[in-house]
């Protein structure tokens, strides 16, 4: 039995990818009796329904062919690039749930701090609450480790890991520029009570 003690109507939970956002995600969901929506599908439906000729800022990976041999500097661009280009779509999303009176959570790579906190002011100005938080881990080693266990086939990564470590530093010092929570992924056992403690 949950008790719906939170603090937002919406929650934000963004992050790299293989830290632990999904699993963050489920606590809070079971915990709130919140609705989750994984930003990975809406990205996907967004692609599958452009082209990059039409929307070439959805498809900056899909135009390459293999983007694993790309340099790791360049591969970081185009992570920040689309997820820049998905701003709109996330608060498209945040506005569709907001008419919903089951608080929601949605979780993503794709979550830049600057739309969670456009999302944020303009939630506010209509009496409603929208929190965002942001896991973070820069540890490339526990990443590809949290990689081979959720992949088991694929292993590590390290090449993706090291992108990823970068990429969860760059959100970091987005989010802390726009004041909004930068929660470490680790020590994972008292995760729940740290980002309870720091959307209080």
């Amino acid at each position: 039995m949950y008790t719906d003690d939170s603090p937002w109507d919406v929650l934000l939970i963004g992050g790299a990818s293989g830290i632990g956002k999904s699993r963050a995600a489920a606590h809070l969901s079971a915990r709130h009796g919140a609705f989750v929506v994984e930003f990975d599908d809406v990205v996907a439906a967004l692609q599958a329904a452009t082209t990059p000729a039409d929307h070439p800022g959805l498809h900056h990976f899909r135009a390459l062919p293999d983007p694993d041999a790309l340099p790791a500097d360049h591969v970081l661009e185009l992570q920040i690039a689309t997820a820049r280009d998905l701003d709109d779509a996330l608060l498209g999303v945040v506005r569709n749930r907001l008419t919903v009176d089951v608080p929601a959570i949605v979780e993503g790579d794709y979550l830049t701090p600057a739309a969670a906190a456009r999302a944020g002011a303009e939630a506010a100005r209509q009496g409603r609450r929208v929190r965002a938080v942001f896991l973070h881990e820069d540890d490339p080693r526990r990443i590809g480790a949290n990689y081979a266990e959720r992949e088991p086939d694929s292993g590590p990564r390290p090449e993706r890991a090291a992108v990823s470590a970068r990429y969860s530093t760059w959100l970091a010092e987005q989010a802390r520029a726009h004041a909004l929570p930068v929660v470490d992924c680790r020590p994972y056992a008292t995760l729940p009570e740290r980002l309870a403690a720091a959307l209080a």
